[in-house]
């Protein structure tokens, strides 16, 4: 994937596609779900998947909302997998089970993700390891696929150190620990307290063989200092909503908004120069490690960027 990457820069690297905004949680701090939204139809499901295939898109990751409440995401991950793409799943892991996960086996899932915000519930999350260790041990037991466990530090997070916690037990199971900074409702930083930034730093010495560990962007982050980058959304990272528009990001909402359907490699291009004015402070990680593939080499500037020639549209 990332070979792909440094060799060209006109084709999308990551996208998100939401399944269903439905969730059978509702975490405090979280602006990305409801109770009531129908899964996407599979055969728009479909028809955004093989977009994506013919952008040359290199990691096509369901999310939601909850995924694992669409009726057909098997069916959904196969259609990845046949467009060449690297399949994964972002979910809060309660509806997983022995059963389910042999089934995301046999789709050929390739990279599952479980945020886990406290070791026991409270009012702003479920999402606990106490309530999830049963699962973890199952996908330890029976997954076929690659599984990493996402903790949060930051946003008022009551018990920064479980972050440790869950960190430590990820890592005994053999998966990959990565941590968050819970950002605001718009994606924007909010700098950590000192106990933060201990635990923090803690869980960046875990692991270092995670792809996504871009530490200098992070601690910047966790020290309250905006980030000097370029940021690629609407280029090199896609983010697909239930209805089917391109935005920057989960916190970006409303650009550029345009159908996938109709998603062009000038569309490409064009976001790829476009400067956005909130990633200084952003802390969506997923955006910084896809963007940092190209930070060396491409100012937003027409006039020193060299691009490869666009494909012919597909």
């Amino acid at each position: 994937m990332i070979g792909r990457a440094l060799l060209s820069t006109s084709h999308p690297v990551l996208a998100h596609v939401v399944a269903t905004r439905r969730c059978n949680l509702a975490c405090a701090y979280c602006s990305e779900f409801d109770g009531t939204s129908r899964p996407v139809p599979l055969d728009a499901m479909f028809e955004r998947i093989d977009r994506l295939g013919d952008l040359g898109t290199a990691v096509i990751t369901i999310s939601g909302g909850e995924p694992l409440l669409h009726p057909d995401l098997d069916d959904i991950i196969r259609r990845v997998a046949a467009t060449g793409a690297i399949s994964g799943v972002i979910t809060n892991g309660y509806l997983l089970g022995e059963e389910r996960i042999r089934r995301l086996n046999g789709a050929g899932l390739d990279h599952l993700q479980i945020s886990i915000d406290n070791v026991s519930p409270d009012d702003v999350s479920k999402k606990s390891l106490k309530v999830l260790d049963r699962k973890l041990q199952l996908l330890a037991d029976h997954a076929e696929f690659h599984v990493n466990i996402n903790s949060v530090v930051g946003g008022g997070v009551r018990h920064p150190e479980d972050a440790l916690t869950i960190g430590r037990r990820a890592i005994a199971l053999g998966f990959t620990s990565t941590v968050g900074i819970v950002h605001d409702r718009r994606g924007q930083l909010r700098p950590l307290t000192e106990e933060e930034v201990s635990v923090f730093e803690a869980l960046m010495r875990f692991d270092k063989r995670n792809y996504s560990r871009f530490n200098q962007f992070q601690r910047n982050i966790a020290s309250g200092r905006p980030n000097d980058w370029r940021c690629r959304a609407g280029a090199r990272y896609l983010y697909v909503c239930e209805d089917g528009l391109v935005h920057y990001c989960s916190q970006q909402r409303g650009a550029p908004a345009i159908p996938l359907a109709e998603y062009t490699r000038a569309d490409l291009r064009r976001e790829f120069l476009s400067e956005k004015a909130c990633a200084p402070n952003c802390t969506v990680s997923c955006v910084h490690q896809i963007s940092f593939i190209d930070h060396w080499r491409a100012p937003q500037r027409k006039s020193a960027l060299r691009l490869p020639v666009l494909e012919p549209e597909v």
